[in-house]
């Protein structure tokens, strides 16, 4: 791989390492590495780690790729670490109660499509892919043990989640007090400079310093991100909370996500996601509070940005010239889904209908849509959630903004 870059003084690039950042501990360190990065030409070693546990990757998570993606562009190496056997363990960061685990099957095939999503963000050039299972498959029951040393009970129980769980009385295995340690580990085993991850990761990311340290290694610097607030705004993006915006997610669906955040979130997506300058950030938010840019005319930008990101310029353009077309137009989309679904009966309630045809989560969510004025039928909009359709038609149905099928009985 190529050389650190040169062009860049430490202390610019210790500008760009910066932003967005919550912790940096500690900023001194970093700076003296950068600085022999530079007076060596040796790059970096940032390590991130990911344990496969959900096949999809999200605008949250590419918080993290983003910062990644800099590091690269200032000449180092990221080493992308997917936890193959961490991810088996479950990380207890944040939990209530210990995760389920994941048999190795489901994990190995978590992990592929991990590998096929990432450049979607981040260098191939710049970027080692490797599996914690590599080092850890050679590791003895001496060896493990050897480890279990290196920490104590008292400081594993430091952490906030434990410390709650314990005084509920809820229990904490210990394979779960073991998941910090391997963490540790894994930035021995890949000599890591710097360790990126989210501010709920910090303990298990101050554990790799305090664990290089006793395998004799320099610290490795940590720097933790915010949490992505998902698109309602509240809680963080996540699947199980259903407000995900995912990087495979097509086109004009992700467009149209994008485009239902609040403003407010909107500054802040452009802050964690976008390629802008902190210059242009600054001359974005001075726009916005001028009135010299419109807040629709901002979320444009930030969408087809995003859009084309992962799916190319083209593709970016066309989600919003369709956009336009049928959100600001109010117009139909050109091709529209056609869903069959079994009828049971001469008529059947809307609710079920919009259920079946995947418009609506659950039939109560369809009926307080409906009774929200949010669902329209053949370009009626339907207020009671007692409504029902007749079988042997086929209906043009909208929900809320962006959802459009054409259903008809099977």
């Amino acid at each position: 791989m190529e050389g650190a870059r040169t062009d860049f003084s430490p202390k610019e690039q210790l500008a760009v390492i910066r932003r967005g950042c919550v912790d940096l501990v500690t900023e001194e360190e970093l700076l003296r590495k950068l600085e022999r990065c530079q007076a060596t030409g040796t790059p970096l070693r940032v390590k991130a780690g990911f344990d496969p546990t959900a096949p999809d990757l999200h605008l949250g998570h590419t918080v993290l790729l983003q910062k990644l993606r800099q590091f690269q562009e200032l000449g180092h190496t990221v080493y992308f670490l997917i936890g193959d056997l961490t991810g088996m363990v479950g990380d207890p960061s944040g939990r209530t109660e210990a995760r389920k685990p994941l048999t190795q099957e489901e994990v190995q095939e978590n992990a592929r499509t991990y590998e096929a999503q990432v450049f979607k963000v981040l260098d191939p050039r710049r970027t080692e892919v490797c599996f914690n299972s590599t080092w850890y498959r050679g590791m003895g029951i001496l060896d493990l043990l050897t480890l279990t040393a290196k920490q104590t009970v008292a400081r594993m129980l430091e952490r906030d989640d434990f410390q709650a769980r314990f005084k509920a009385g809820r229990d904490i295995t210990l394979l779960e007090f073991l998941y910090p340690l391997l963490q540790g580990y894994d930035s021995v085993a890949i000599r890591a400079d710097v360790e990126v991850g989210g501010t709920d990761q910090k303990f298990n990311l101050l554990m790799g310093r305090t664990i290089q340290r006793r395998y004799g290694q320099e610290e490795q610097v940590i720097l933790t991100l915010p949490l992505l607030e998902g698109t309602d705004g509240v809680r963080k993006m996540s699947k199980s909370y259903g407000n995900t915006v995912g990087i495979n997610d097509p086109p004009n669906e992700m467009f149209g996500k994008l485009m239902s955040i609040s403003d407010a979130l909107m500054l802040r997506y452009y802050e964690l996601l976008s390629d802008l300058s902190l210059e242009a950030l600054q001359r974005l938010r001075h726009d916005l509070e001028t009135g010299d840019l419109h807040p629709m005319e901002a979320k444009k930008r930030l969408a087809e940005e995003l859009v084309a990101r992962f799916h190319g310029r083209e593709a970016a353009s066309r989600a919003r010239r369709e956009f336009e077309r049928v959100f600001s137009a109010r117009e139909m989309p050109e091709e529209l889904p056609t869903v069959e679904i079994p009828w049971t009966g001469e008529r059947m309630g809307l609710p079920q209908i919009l259920t079946l045809a995947g418009l609506t989560e659950s039939r109560s969510a369809a009926r307080r849509l409906i009774s929200q004025g949010a669902v329209e039928v053949d370009g009626v909009r339907i207020h009671d959630p007692a409504a029902t359709l007749p079988a042997g038609r086929l209906f043009v149905v909208r929900v809320g903004k962006r959802r459009f099928a054409k259903i008809k009985s099977a």
